[in-house]
């Protein structure tokens, strides 16, 4: 653009020049070698020009032949050079693809073609060329050559560390990782990998330091990098949690700063209050964060938050956690837990089946077969709510990569991935489809068995034992009217309907066999023998055990 602008100045100026000359007729007289030679001045000036121009093609033509040698020289170079590149695309694209021949192919015609000191990229080409074809110590040492070039540092030195990656070797990769991350730290793939690194060996500092200097050089964007520094704190808190737990304290608030849906960061710094005698102000970490996300865990430790309270005081704070979320089956499932230990059973039945009808789970049927072994002791309705939960989805746990854990983790054991434990369902084998293709907990509840009633009226012989089932009925009730329902249940028994079953006399047991039974404990169903929510069944109970009808 420029020489044309450049053109045509000069065009314009030698024809203001000739238009001026025009305006200013003249003769020039020119006296050489004794003859006299007369001319216009426009004449004059415009020979003058010719063979300026003449001047300017002779020279350049001259130049063109002096040159052309070279000239014909880069031509041809210039075409293998575009051939090369051709080839180079090409195989490159061949071997994303997956083309093992094709991309060898075009490795080689672009190695003839074009020097590898020119072109870095061959080394790129010839290093996937040998990962298709499974050539893996061919491919390393084309990576460590290109991580020697200071032009291709990073692209080698990423290539060692998923090879690295890929045979097991963590340290080696975690060598190339922190060469990487050194020598450009604003590659995300290095800073991510360190950070992983350092995060598994439990070095939170060096993580936490790392982390900050990824965010000044916006690596990371600024929502992921709180996040990683808050779990990063949450760790660090919990290892420091025993031995200070004021430092646990600060590190689990600085947590919660960067993320306030940050379940472990609010349950470390909760215990950490707790254990400084400041349960007013961890009980009140522990209420912002249910209000946000109903957790089992928040509820655990809020209940429990102090060592010296009664059943009935833990009760109370499972109801206000209920007051805060209510309709939750979390909290529902807390508070039935709760009065169960109360021994308030009719209030923990009520509940529990409420949390059911809400979100059936394994856990809440669990829960149910408990109050129903304080309740009734009855083995047939503790079966059905065994088997319903069964049937159930599981509970939701503290996943990653496969893998559940009781607690939290800031690492994945299995791929060693920072964060990576999330509360949701583990993944479970496909169960067997109900008759309407899910669990109803409605009808789950409506099928659940009558007590079996045991009568032994006065008149009947020793020899005979009298058995009735009670009508199935739904007992959503307190404790006093049971306790009155099941006189008035003794009263209407009607006489047709009981069954009698001669009494027989049973084999006389060996003596080894009546030792083993008497080591046997009694069966339970998830609760120890010594705790006071199993109740002793009935002298009446045990011994017409073998003789009940479900």
């Amino acid at each position: 653009m420029i020489r044309i602008l450049f053109f045509v100045l000069l065009v314009l100026c030698l024809a203001l020049g000739f238009a001026w000359l025009a305006d200013r007729p003249g003769e020039l007289s020119l006296i050489w070698q004794g003859q006299l030679i007369e001319m216009s001045l426009m004449r004059a000036a415009s020979i003058l020009i010719s063979l300026f121009a003449a001047v300017l093609i002779v020279v350049w033509l001259l130049r063109t032949i002096w040159l052309s040698p070279h000239t014909v020289t880069r031509y041809f170079r210039a075409r293998k050079r575009d051939r090369g590149y051709q080839a180079l695309s090409t195989g490159l694209i061949a071997a994303g693809a997956g083309d093992a021949n094709l991309a060898r192919k075009m490795a080689a015609r672009t190695r003839n073609l074009i020097s590898s000191d020119q072109e870095p990229l061959i080394h790129l080409l010839e290093a996937q060329t040998a990962l298709i074809e499974g050539k893996y110590d061919d491919a390393r040492k084309k990576f460590e050559a290109m991580a020697d070039d200071p032009e291709t540092r990073e692209l080698g030195l990423r290539g060692l560390y998923l090879e690295a990656k890929r045979l097991g070797a963590n340290e080696a990769a975690r060598q190339y990782a922190e060469r990487a991350s050194e020598k450009a730290p604003h590659l995300p793939w290095a800073t991510l990998a360190t950070l992983d690194h350092r995060s598994q060996a439990r070095h939170w500092d060096e993580a936490i330091r790392l982390l900050d200097q990824s965010r000044a050089a916006h690596v990371l964007e600024r929502k992921e990098a709180d996040r990683k520094k808050a779990v990063l704190l949450t760790a660090r808190a919990m290892e420091r949690l025993d031995a200070d737990p004021k430092s646990a304290r600060d590190d689990a608030q600085a947590a919660l700063k960067l993320d306030d849906r940050l379940v472990p960061a609010a349950l470390v710094a909760a215990k950490a209050l707790f254990r400084e005698d400041n349960l007013r102000k961890g009980a009140s970490i522990l209420e912002r964060m249910w209000k946000s996300d109903p957790h089992p865990d928040i509820a655990r430790l809020y209940v429990r938050a102090r060592g010296g309270d009664s059943t009935l005081d833990r009760l109370k704070r499972a109801k206000k956690l209920e007051s805060l979320r209510s309709n939750n089956a979390v909290a529902l499932a807390t508070v039935a837990e709760a009065a169960l230990d109360a021994r308030e059973l009719a209030l923990a039945r009520s509940k529990a089946e409420a949390a059911a009808r809400l979100e059936p789970r394994e856990s809440i049927f669990l829960l149910l077969a408990d109050i129903e072994e304080a309740d009734t002791g009855d083995e047939g309705r503790i079966r059905h709510w065994m088997a319903q939960a069964l049937k159930s989805p599981r509970d939701p746990a503290w996943t990653a990569d496969g893998v559940t854990s009781p607690v939290w983790l800031p690492v994945s054991p299995v791929s060693g991935r920072l964060d990576a434990f999330e509360w949701k369902a583990p993944p479970s084998q496909i169960a067997a489809a109900t008759e309407d293709g899910h669990l109803n907990p409605d009808q789950a509840i409506r099928s659940l068995p009558p007590v079996a009633t045991v009568l032994r009226p006065a008149e009947e012989p020793a020899s005979e034992r009298t058995v009735e089932a009670a009508p199935p009925a739904e007992r959503e009730q307190t404790e006093r009217e049971r306790a009155e329902g099941e006189r008035a249940e003794k009263e209407r028994v009607e006489p047709e309907k009981a069954i009698t079953v001669p009494d027989r006399k049973e084999p006389a047991a060996s003596p080894a066999k009546d030792k083993d039974a008497e080591e046997a404990p009694d069966p339970f169903f998830g609760r120890p023998p010594d705790d006071p929510g199993v109740r002793e069944p009935a002298a009446a109970e045990r011994t017409t055990a073998n003789f009940r009808l479900f």
